[in-house]
């Protein structure tokens, strides 16, 4: 099959895109990155944005959209997406009262259930990125992601393989378990310690992340680091992660 596109989710540098976004997408294009992943806007208005990333030649993938705006306020979600020219809005955080029961997430599941159609006639996908709060309540085997999908047929997945395995889920199962539903796959790896570290350079299984993920339909790979532990700026983080995914053929 032909390589997956590996991308980078913009939260990343986030510190760096505010002090100089120009700057900070022309380095992203000269290490090889082949588009974005929208978290805010840097300061700078969406036409400002989306002007450096014309002048980058980088495409923006998607945009990260809080919940609230994507149920609340569809048609400035959708008029976002149109300028950029993404195809994914996706959802990157909730809080309560979703998470304080199952039932949460099935209500969750239902109203973007009954969003997603509103997207789907502008040409987008729904998508909902998970973190590892989703795990920790569980009734018969199934956990709050799993009750949020089941009741979200039409919402597509952004798995985030690090919030998995912190999770204590496997990433392949997870992977395989939601396939032809995960468009989108978060690459972050773990330290031995538990913490953020640059893809390829901690205790993630690549091999078999891959291997699932190819087969499950994935379309983009986003390299994300919430964080860097010192020395490691998140620049030469970013570094790292795509000079890791070239030396393994995925870029």
């Amino acid at each position: 099959m032909s390589k997956i596109p590996v991308c980078l989710q913009m939260y990343t540098v986030r510190d760096d895109a505010q002090r100089d976004l120009a700057g900070t997408l022309a380095y992203v294009a000269s290490l090889g990155y082949q588009g974005v992943e929208l978290a805010g806007y840097a300061g700078k208005t969406a036409e400002e944005y989306k002007a450096l990333l014309d002048a980058n030649n980088l495409q923006a993938i998607g945009a990260h959209v809080g919940v609230d705006l994507v149920t609340g306020k569809p048609d400035q979600a959708i008029a976002e997406a149109r300028l950029f020219g993404y195809d994914y809005v996706i959802v990157p955080w909730i809080g309560k009262p979703y998470t304080e029961s199952l039932a949460g997430y099935a209500k969750l599941g239902a109203e973007l259930s009954a969003i997603a159609p509103v997207y789907a006639d502008a040409g987008l996908t729904l998508c909902y990125h998970n973190h590892a709060f989703e795990f920790d309540l569980s009734e018969g085997g199934k956990t709050g992601l799993d009750v949020l999908f089941e009741s979200a047929p039409a919402v597509l997945a952004e798995l985030d393989t690090f919030w998995i395995k912190k999770g204590g889920q496997g990433i392949a199962d997870y992977l395989t378990r939601l396939s032809g539903r995960v468009p989108l796959v978060h690459l972050k790896d773990m330290d031995s310690e538990g913490n953020f570290a640059p893809v390829g350079t901690g205790t993630v299984d690549y091999p078999a992340l891959f291997a699932a993920a190819e087969a499950s339909g994935a379309r983009f790979y986003m390299v994300e680091q919430d964080s860097c532990q010192a020395p490691l700026t998140p620049l030469e983080s970013i570094k790292i992660s795509i000079e890791n995914l070239k030396a393994w053929g995925k870029v």
